[in-house]
């Protein structure tokens, strides 16, 4: 019997390499998807609509990268001797140039529209090839710049230029490290990172092709940051529960194929209700306007799964035919002492003697937490992006603040719609209006004084035409997610509530454990926000954040508590509700400690990547879940089960 389960196990060994080697083949060669920035413009948006509308003007089809001179001492003098310069280097792409026009007395600008089909590391190409070339030809002690829309495109792509390669080298040290302390053995480790590495790079694949293949979603450099970072945590996480309780069992078992099994069956439950939380609450960004979230709902789906799948499907026979030794030095015994109680235990038999005394001093800290988000700036301009050097950010501090807004309407109307939007304060026409190709559309451009988005609200109320550019963009990108955030919040606490209900067969256990959920949420965010901004000194919280985070520290952070909770009440019938969880509190603080500091450090990655966005996410995220591993779930869940007892199981 024992021959024939290595057999087994050797066999599914064998068949899950094959489908990997089958998935490379899947690869796409040349795709530079991950070096694009996330799509924020919701599609019903007014600068949604504009940016579909310029591809019917003449030059739509164009991406402008504007270039700016500037001289400390003043930019006068040197007019003459710039004109030409634009044109040189856009004949080298294949491009025109607009003349050198002056914007102030130190500084002045021209347009190159580029190739409007450039993307990714296309766009940084021909801008790296126009940086150098405007560069040299300037005249001496002149600076010149690349920025504009092909400047900031440039930048993304290149900030993104291997940066999901550090991410996942940078994110499996950590989860070496972290493995090896928590198992100190210098072989078990690689077992479980092998796993999820190789998880990692199915998802990775599958989800390129996938989006290339349907066009149901992009694989921004964003979205895959983020799935990868959850494939590794929770793969990892799944790893350390399954060989946590194959190790119990080998201190029952002799034989380790019959502990395996035992181990599997034992940790099937909390592993596929784990995931399934968290793959539920991602289907609510199905109902997101912003497709960058509805992109990582299904990327990150996709990944979830496949890494329950190696998880499940492909570690255990790893560990079948690896056998006790793979625990060396320290190879658990059959009769050996696993339950005495530890530092945990002890904790937890405290919480249960005096739940008030412990369960109120926290709620009052986990509220005060929350207030660490007040006055806080909700909402990052594009040059406050960056967290890496951006020559356009820079560049774009040099022009005036007065920013253009293009604004479209059906032909022969555009003459009504430029005098009431002239009627506002601050607004002026530059230029005449133009006809699109077809003659059905026309569009103006105006420009407002400063970046004050009431004044394109302004422009809105006051005339029926479609207005976008840059001001326009970041209003309609924060309106769509403030919008998103409004129905999806509700919605994924639905979702996990459902879920706890039928892990757990009850109702008045998953409705505690989702509000003391809801409170580590608030107490992470505001105590995350406060540490972003006036210890990092970012500017302000990005509109996206506080979704990203709320999803992620519901969804994740619910699993410890039902990986704790379904221990409890697997104990309760034997020992009684209260001492149940002191039981489970023991037995898991190990495993779920572990699992928690691993998320939290793979979360905490994020900060490789270049965008603002993906650090502060790591930085709320990573300090909500050391919240919920070391308060929630060792101190508030024992304090609400010693004070209801066999009422949580109804």
């Amino acid at each position: 019997m024992k021959k024939y389960d290595h057999k087994v196990s050797w066999l599914v060994i064998a068949a899950f390499l094959l489908g990997i080697a089958a998935l490379f083949g899947l690869a796409p060669s040349g795709s530079d998807a991950n070096s694009t920035a996330p799509q924020t413009l919701p599609t019903t948006s007014d600068s949604y609509r504009a940016g579909e509308l310029a591809a019917r003007f003449p030059g739509g089809d164009t991406l402008p990268a504007i270039v700016v001179y500037h001289r400390d001492a003043g930019i006068g003098a040197d007019l003459a001797a710039l004109q030409d310069l634009p044109q040189r280097a856009a004949d080298a792409l294949g491009a025109t140039a607009g003349p050198v026009i002056p914007v102030n007395d130190t500084t002045a600008q021209a347009t190159i529209s580029l190739d409007g089909s450039l993307s990714g590391f296309g766009v940084t190409d021909a801008v790296t090839e126009l940086r150098s070339s405007v560069k040299a030809s300037a005249p001496e002690g002149v600076d010149a710049f690349i920025t504009g829309p092909a400047g900031f495109a440039g930048d993304t792509a290149q900030a993104f230029k291997g940066a999901n390669f550090t991410l996942l080298a940078v994110t499996a040290l950590v989860v070496a490290v972290l493995l090896i302390l928590t198992y100190r053995s210098p072989i078990l480790w690689i077992v479980p990172l092998l796993v999820t590495g190789l998880a990692d790079r199915a998802a990775a694949i599958v989800t390129t092709w996938l989006a290339d293949a349907t066009g149901w979603f992009s694989a921004d450099g964003s979205t895959s940051g983020i799935t990868s970072v959850l494939v590794f945590g929770a793969g990892t996480n799944y790893a350390l529960l399954l060989v946590s309780r194959y190790r119990e069992e080998l201190h029952r078992e002799a034989d380790h194929s019959v502990a395996l099994r035992r181990a599997w069956r034992a940790s099937i439950r909390p592993i596929v209700s784990s995931n399934l939380t968290v793959v539920l609450a991602l289907q609510t960004l199905w109902l997101a306007s912003v497709p960058s979230l509805t992109n990582l709902g299904l990327s990150s789906s996709i990944g979830l799964l496949i890494a329950l799948g190696f998880s499940l499907g492909l570690l255990p026979p790893l560990l079948d035919v690896c056998g006790r030794r793979l625990f060396w030095p320290r190879i658990p015994r059959v009769g050996e002492h696993t339950d005495a109680e530890n530092i945990f235990g002890r904790v937890a038999a405290r919480v249960n003697a005096r739940p008030v005394a412990f369960l109120v001093p926290l709620l009052v800290v986990l509220l005060a937490l929350g207030g660490g988000m007040w006055g806080t700036r909700l909402g990052l301009s594009t040059t406050e992006q960056f967290r890496t050097p951006s020559e356009a950010a820079e560049a774009a501090a040099l022009l005036p603040a007065a920013s253009p807004v293009l604004v479209y309407t059906p032909a022969g109307e555009i003459e009504q719609a430029v005098a009431d939007a002239t009627a506002v304060d601050g607004v002026t026409l530059v230029g005449q209006p133009q006809t699109s190709t077809d003659g059905q559309w026309q569009r103006a451009t105006l420009i407002v004084d400063g970046d004050d988005p009431a004044t394109v609200e302004a422009i809105r109320e006051h005339t029926d035409a479609i207005v976008g550019g840059q001001i326009a963009q970041a209003m309609d990108n924060k309106a769509g997610t403030l919008r998103d955030m409004t129905v999806i919040v509700p919605l994924i606490f639905l979702a996990v509530f459902l879920v706890l209900m039928v892990v757990l067969r009850a109702w008045v256990a998953p409705l505690l454990l989702l509000a003391a959920a809801a409170l580590s949420t608030w107490a992470a965010i505001g105590a995350g926000t406060f540490v972003s901004t006036h210890l990092f000194g970012f500017p302000g919280l990005d509109t996206s954040v506080p979704v990203y985070s709320i999803l992620f520290l519901v969804a994740l952070g619910i699993d410890y508590t039902v990986f704790l909770v379904l221990r409890a009440k697997e104990d309760t019938p034997r020992l009684g509700t209260r001492q149940a969880m002191v039981h489970a509190v023991n037995a898991t603080g190990g495993v779920i400690t572990s699992a928690g500091v691993v998320l939290a450090a793979v979360f905490a990655v994020l900060g490789v990547l270049p965008l603002i966005t993906l650090t502060q996410v790591g930085i709320l995220v990573g300090f909500g879940i050391i919240l919920d591993t070391f308060l929630v779930r060792t101190l508030v869940v024992p304090a609400l089960f010693a004070l209801l007892g066999d009422r949580m199981w109804k």
